[in-house]
């Protein structure tokens, strides 16, 4: 059976219904698709999202957060099972976290970037964001000639004039798949990974798009001289209205309404090249986005359920349609996977920190954790970009655990900070009721803490050096370096 893992990156639960208005592309396929409603990542933000995801692990023990920006060697990815089983492994990324400098290609025979049109080691991301005038030329010419002129040339052309002329890589990203579909080898099953990054700030969806979910009275052209910087909201530099955060949530739904209709292309590329009925598809988000919610914009600083309570659902195997409500987190889908495989991997299993909610398996989650190791971006990052900070934002220089069940929320910061949310009547975790229930919250504490005892922990804690287009690029996306 073929594998087909899809992530919309940035894509929160509640702002997608695969039977909504805006999703008829993909609600065409829900009838016999397992919705699985409460999915939460392990973290809120790619590097360490991923890093679950591939592993089965959680960031403590894979090891990889913005204290150590590297998927390292010493954890088993689940492309190295499937490869090592005779599936051929297929890796499409648009979004600069999840490449080879950051350990992400560990099991895959390709890997494609879609940011580079001929794919190279040389990055050209730097002349598309370079100042006009002499030093964009210089630092152009300076990069065609570092390797390979004609393919550095043909990538510094499609960065700057091409690259983002329509969408951030979905429709190229499916014009590969179907190509490389319809070439490849068919005698071997195939594990293919896909992370579109169209929800991802900044929000710029087509127009039609964007028409169609902006508030009564809002045009387009209005919609898109909102501001979008979400470090200077957070650090009060910048000032947004309720109206403001209004449209910018319409736009984040406009990127998805897009997107659906991505993904709707790419199962039926998988049904032209008669490879749907035999593919386990699985497609999910690596975390959530606050657009204003808790005072918060973007991914970082906090543990929300809006940052982590994510989309995932699943066609294929034993899968074949309704609702399941367990607890189910990312690091669930590699056991899962395999369970569904028939595969026998002791070690991967002994390694995976998952639980399968193969619709036969025995066990369920009691709860669910998430982890934010270190504030992305640092406090010294943050105050390059907007100058000096207020305590009310350096109180954003913690690490931060969360743990959560079917009733409660529990998180706590490495400055002693807790709350406590009662997500049944509370859940867009609006009142801290720590004060109030401190039995509850000293039950979920001592969990907390029997948890993080149970297993051995990643020893990574150097800073992982990267050259300065990946740095450039990933300020382009919002990550701060």
């Amino acid at each position: 059976m073929n594998v087909v893992l899809v992530v919309m990156d940035t894509v929160r639960h509640r702002s997608f219904d695969i039977g909504g208005d805006a999703d008829v592309p993909l609600a065409e396929v829900s009838t016999d698709m397992t919705m699985l409603t409460n999915a939460f990542a392990t973290a809120p933000w790619t590097l360490p999202s991923h890093g679950s995801l591939f592993t089965g692990t959680y960031p403590s023990k894979h090891g990889a957060h913005a204290g150590h920006k590297r998927l390292e060697t010493d954890v088993t990815t689940l492309a190295e099972v499937l490869a090592a089983n005779g599936h051929e492994t297929v890796a499409v990324s648009n979004n600069t976290w999840i490449s080879e400098e950051f350990g992400f290609e560990q099991g895959f025979e390709t890997f494609y970037k879609t940011w580079q049109y001929i794919q190279s080691e040389t990055d050209f991301g730097t002349i598309a964001r370079q100042e006009e005038g002499v030093a964009k030329i210089t630092q152009a010419v300076k990069t065609i000639f570092d390797g390979n002129p004609i393919t550095n040339l043909a990538n510094a052309t499609y960065g700057q004039f091409f690259r983002k002329a329509n969408d951030d890589g979905a429709a190229r990203t499916n014009k590969w798949i179907e190509s490389w579909l319809s070439t490849r080898d068919d005698r071997r099953p195939f594990f293919l990974f896909v992370n579109y990054l169209e929800p991802h700030l900044e929000y710029r969806p087509p127009k039609q798009h964007a028409v169609a979910q902006l508030p009564d009275g809002i045009s387009y052209d209005d919609a898109m001289a909102v501001s979008q910087d979400a470090w200077g909201y957070i650090t009060g530099t910048v000032e947004l209205t309720d109206d403001d955060f209004e449209i910018l949530r319409s736009l984040y739904r406009a990127e998805i309404a897009y997107l659906n209709e991505r993904i709707a292309t790419l199962v039926d590329a998988l049904e032209a090249a008669g490879k749907w009925e035999n593919t386990l598809f699985l497609v999910t988000s690596d975390h959530g986005e606050n657009i204003g919610e808790h005072g918060l914009m973007d991914h970082q600083y906090a543990l929300y359920d809006t940052l982590l309570h994510v989309p995932l659902f699943i066609h294929g195997g034993p899968f074949d349609g309704g609702d399941v409500n367990d607890l189910v987190q990312l690091t669930d889908i590699p056991p899962t996977v395999l369970d569904v495989l028939n595969i026998d991997a002791p070690e991967a299993f002994k390694q995976f920190q998952g639980t399968s909610f193969h619709p036969d398996a025995d066990e369920t989650r009691e709860f669910a954790v998430a982890e934010y190791l270190a504030p992305q971006p640092s406090m010294s990052a943050l105050k390059k970009r907007v100058g000096e900070l207020t305590d009310s934002v350096r109180m954003y220089d913690r690490s931060l655990r969360a743990l959560r069940t079917d009733h409660y929320k529990y998180i706590r910061g490495s400055d002693g900070s807790q709350e406590l949310y009662d997500v049944k009547i509370d859940p867009d975790e609006t009142d801290n009721i720590a004060e109030a229930e401190q039995e509850v919250v000293a039950k979920l504490d001592q969990q907390l803490d029997e948890w993080l005892d149970s297993f051995e922990h990643a020893k990574n804690a150097d800073e992982v050096a990267m050259d300065d287009d990946t740095k450039s690029r990933l300020e382009e996306l919002g990550y701060l370096q």
